[in-house]
């Protein structure tokens, strides 16, 4: 599973010109599942998303977690994380699971970002969206975990 982290102000994901979800400070996330991601996995990044320190305090050092800011997560479901360009020119997908599982995973994942008490917003699954995102920083970071068998 892999996760790209952007620090925001404020986040929307709108389908068909709708708003379907937004947030003001927190994090838009773009989560990919692989054809070979676990639950374990989910929870795991899940944990280490929402306590990552990545506010800045008094002093403006990245010390401050997403729960110290009473902030939020805008969680957009995106398969083409794990597009392979290696060859030709159009990307392959075959490393991304399949839209059943990656949606039940996706969920999953969501799931346990809420249990952990944080609001969570998210797109429609396998739809068009459009995401507008105020960077915050900028800040960007990427988060994985495969348990390939483990």
């Amino acid at each position: 599973m892999k996760v790209i982290l952007q620090k925001v102000k404020k986040a929307s994901v709108s389908v068909d010109g709708k708003i379907v979800g937004e947030i003001d400070k927190g994090y838009c996330l773009l989560v990919g599942v692989h054809k070979e991601s676990t639950e374990a996995d989910a929870k795991y990044l899940a944990k280490k998303i929402v306590e990552a320190r990545l506010f800045e305090d008094e002093n403006e050092k990245l010390n401050l977690g997403l729960k110290d800011v009473n902030g939020s997560i805008l969680s957009v479901s995106q398969f083409t994380l794990y597009a392979d360009t290696k060859k030709g020119k159009r990307p392959s997908f075959t490393n991304a699971a399949s839209a059943e599982e990656a949606n039940e995973l996706y969920n999953k994942f969501n799931e346990y970002l809420r249990e952990e008490g944080i609001k969570v917003e998210t797109g429609i699954f396998q739809t068009m969206m459009e995401v507008n995102i105020i960077n915050d920083g900028p800040v960007t970071i990427i988060y994985e975990k495969l348990s390939l068998g483990n």
